[in-house]
């Protein structure tokens, strides 16, 4: 889950790093500041401070830093500042000292939710509290080295151009970011609206590196999408859970119960989560009274049990849709559904990510993130690193997650790569018959193109590129959005439930 304040809130690190924000629990969760570590922090500029002014205004020789009888296990930290300072062949960077010591602290912790952010970093971070971002909204975190994609958010241009959940970013502009933190990663996949990053990603156990150019846009701010057919079925979309993301909600839900509601799906699929209390606001509507939703536990002590409170609530039968890049507060969600309320889930197993951050805020503007506790399910349940395992596990048809094709890449007659499979794989599954699905650009996947921009009224060169390449995107995503094969399974159950 990930937290951005001090309220108990998770996140992760997104190009626009809506990382789940740690805002503080105001209302059901109250963590203590470290404040050990608030006094580690303050003692090391303190002394960095009385350094500088003595190598200033003293005597021309070495300075020695009387160490705080109570923090003597900061020794030999301080002696290895001082001998860099006087000793090192050329003058240090003090700040950068500094900073990288800090930065040593959290590396050692081994916690990929646990990180020193820089004035610059925590400026980037903080303008996520706010929903409204520019950049190409993707959702990432560290793991092992490397920068995963967690999700992309709904309708962002990391969604439209095939970044999916678990891709790796090796580089971005060409410069290695393998080794970064996420909030030093995100420092170059953000940037002004309109502008242009190049990607390089890594999918799955694939030898092909994915080279993907991606033009930076306004990250749109709704978190909820909600529709209704015919059949009464509430298609309720969550996409991550901000500040406003229950007054969406809450709005949507009296427009549909006025409407004759009769069932609920709520989809958190690749929601990399958000405010704690976003989460257990939402989980109040759907619980009845005394009923737990989560439950969080610090480094002391029992388990905090947060309990359903009184309210509106909706009684209506609800499924609830996860995959794998339904992470944190997602996850708190739907294990408080399904555990508490008897809730389906339907799809992937889910991200596994069952730890609370919480953001202490620096004098000079800096941010320390780091993890406060673990949370549980309502049954007691630690889900970190194993997600949830959907009732009704279904998987996404395989052209759902075909390989992203470079619409500047020009493919026709002769060509060979795996972005002529993807093609050949679109292709067929939107009807247009591309032959034997392989690398090779053959005369039966010209003939798919053909018919294929025939049918879009586009120019029929039987070349795919620009356009076309488009065009097939787009209509591939309306299939997928309309053959949905975990809504399918939802309605089914509800419908029998009906």
């Amino acid at each position: 889950m990930d937290d951005q304040n001090q309220q108990g809130f998770e996140k992760t690190e997104h190009d626009g790093q809506q990382e789940e924000q740690v805002k503080p629990a105001k209302k059901f969760i109250r963590i203590k500041p470290f404040s050990f570590i608030m006094l580690m922090f303050l003692t090391i500029l303190l002394t960095a401070g009385l350094t500088i002014f003595a190598l200033t205004f003293g005597e021309k020789k070495v300075v020695e830093v009387s160490v705080p009888v109570e923090r003597e296990e900061f020794s030999e930290l301080y002696d290895a500042f001082d001998e860099l300072k006087n000793k090192y062949y050329v003058e240090i960077d003090e700040e950068a000292v500094i900073t990288g010591a800090i930065n040593g602290m959290f590396d050692a912790l081994e916690d990929p939710y646990s990180d020193y952010m820089d004035v610059v970093q925590a400026e980037q971070f903080n303008s996520d509290l706010s929903s409204s971002f520019q950049g190409i909204g993707a959702e990432i975190q560290e793991r092992n080295g490397n920068i995963v994609v967690v999700s992309p958010i709904k309708n962002s241009p990391a969604e439209k151009a095939g970044v999916i959940p678990e891709d790796i970013i090796l580089t971005v502009d060409g410069q290695s970011i393998q080794g970064m933190s996420a909030s030093e990663a995100v420092l170059l996949i953000r940037g002004e609206k309109g502008t242009p990053v190049k990607l390089t990603i890594q999918r799955g156990q694939s030898e092909e590196l994915i080279e993907m150019t991606i033009i930076r846009d306004d990250i749109p701010i709704e978190t909820v999408y909600g529709e209704m057919g015919e059949d009464k079925i509430a298609h309720i979309q969550i996409t991550s859970f901000s500040e406003q993301t229950f007054d969406e909600l809450v709005k949507f839900m009296e427009e549909f119960n006025a409407d004759g509601m009769k069932s609920i799906i709520l989809d958190v699929r690749q929601n990399p989560g958000g405010f704690l209390t976003s989460a257990i606001d939402i989980a109040n509507l759907f619980l009845d009274e005394g009923k737990p939703i989560v439950q969080v536990q610090g480094r002391e002590g029992d388990a905090e049990v947060m309990l359903a409170e009184g309210g509106k609530k909706y009684s209506q039968p609800i499924v609830v849709l996860i995959d794998n890049g339904s992470a944190s507060a997602s996850e708190i969600l739907a294990g408080a559904l399904s555990e508490s309320a008897g809730a389906k889930l339907v799809g992937l197993n889910s991200f596994g990510k069952g730890t609370v951050q919480t953001v202490s805020y620096l004098q000079d503007g800096a941010n320390l993130k780091y993890t406060t506790g673990k949370w549980l399910t309502p049954n007691g349940n630690w889900i970190n690193e194993k997600g949830i395992e959907p009732d009704e596990k279904v998987e996404y048809p395989e052209y759902a997650t075909a390989t992203y094709i470079n619409p500047e890449t020009e493919f026709k007659i002769g060509n060979v790569s795996p972005s002529v499979r993807s093609a050949e794989q679109i292709l067929n599954a939107l009807g247009y018959e591309a032959g034997t699905i392989d690398e090779t650009f053959d005369e039966a996947t010209k003939a798919a193109v053909e018919s294929f921009q025939e049918a879009h009224q586009l120019e029929q060169s039987g070349v795919l590129v620009g356009e076309t390449t488009y065009a097939l995107m787009d209509a591939i995503r309306e299939k997928i959005n309309n053959d949905d094969p975990h809504i399918l399974k939802a309605k089914e159950l509800l419908t029998a439930t009906n």
